[in-house]
């Protein structure tokens, strides 16, 4: 009851009340939208957007949906108008990356400073598996990598994944459907955790580098995934995961800062960012 009081204060125009509802679902509304953009001052530029929007339309707010999924469907629009305007991500982003990190040693040493200074700097396989699984998930078609996010990660219902996309219940399964097996024969083709002949050991590669004393097979084995490559089969391994990613928040893991500048690189790497080392904001 007392939500809806809060509610009924915020479709009458108090921002105050809007405010309370917004910060409810805030932290995950920012993961989402990092996990499309992969940029922290975008996701803070769409976030204020979003949020200056959806109060300016409170009015029309016809409860069809929970505010959540209302507000959802306005970052999605936002996000989309920002996504529309860059190319979609190649399936060797990753090693483009990962070769212009190689070639030059002042990216290199970045990745160290962070690593070393930051509080957030630590280097988890985990984590670089939903670096990964977020990377992977660009090279979709954006409706494609909304629906998949939206359902797997964030754990949507399809119907309200059809008003967030404006889509009829078919169309989000047939996209569901798409996204899941794209993703599926990516991560088959590259992730050598579990495929030891993928060309992508970024994993072991990382941990060797920020992890030296760590046994690297020691670590693999601690992720269920690993553990359950040889007993599951494709569908199953994509499924766990997300399970995996569904836990990592990428803005706030202990190692999101050393992600999120290994992202910068990829990023730069593809044509995104013009150059590495620019000021934030100037892209």
């Amino acid at each position: 009851m007392e939500q809806e009081a809060i509610l009924g204060k915020a479709l009458a125009g108090d921002i105050n009340s809007f405010q309370q509802l917004f910060a409810a679902f805030q932290n995950q509304l920012k993961s989402y939208l990092y996990r499309l953009v992969t940029d922290r001052n975008d996701v803070d530029d769409l976030t204020h957007d979003t949020f200056i929007r959806a109060f300016d339309k409170i009015a029309t707010f016809n409860r069809q949906s929970s505010l959540k999924t209302w507000v959802f469907k306005i970052a999605t629009n936002l996000a989309y108008d920002h996504l529309k305007k860059l190319r979609r991500w190649p399936a060797d982003a990753q090693d483009q990356g990962a070769a212009l990190a190689i070639g030059s040693s002042e990216i290199a040493e970045s990745f160290r400073i962070v690593h070393s200074t930051f509080n957030a700097g630590a280097y988890e396989m985990k984590e670089h598996i939903d670096f990964c699984f977020t990377c992977i998930s660009k090279t979709l078609p954006i409706e494609h990598q909304v629906a998949l996010i939206l359902k797997d990660i964030y754990d949507f219902p399809v119907k309200e994944i059809c008003l967030i996309l404006d889509k009829t219940e078919g169309v989000v399964k047939h996209l569901l459907n798409g996204s899941r097996e794209t993703m599926t024969e990516v991560f088959d083709n590259r992730c050598a955790l579990v495929n030891k002949n993928g060309v992508c050991d970024q994993c072991s590669q990382l941990n060797g580098i920020f992890n030296p004393k760590q046994d690297q097979q020691e670590e693999r084995m601690k992720l269920d995934l690993v553990k359950g490559s040889k007993k599951f089969n494709r569908s199953e391994l994509y499924d766990l995961r997300t399970v995996l990613v569904k836990a990592i928040d990428p803005l706030h893991s202990s190692g999101s800062d050393l992600q999120d500048i290994i992202m910068r690189c990829t990023r730069t790497a593809i044509g995104d960012v013009g150059d590495f080392f620019e000021k934030p904001g100037t892209n």
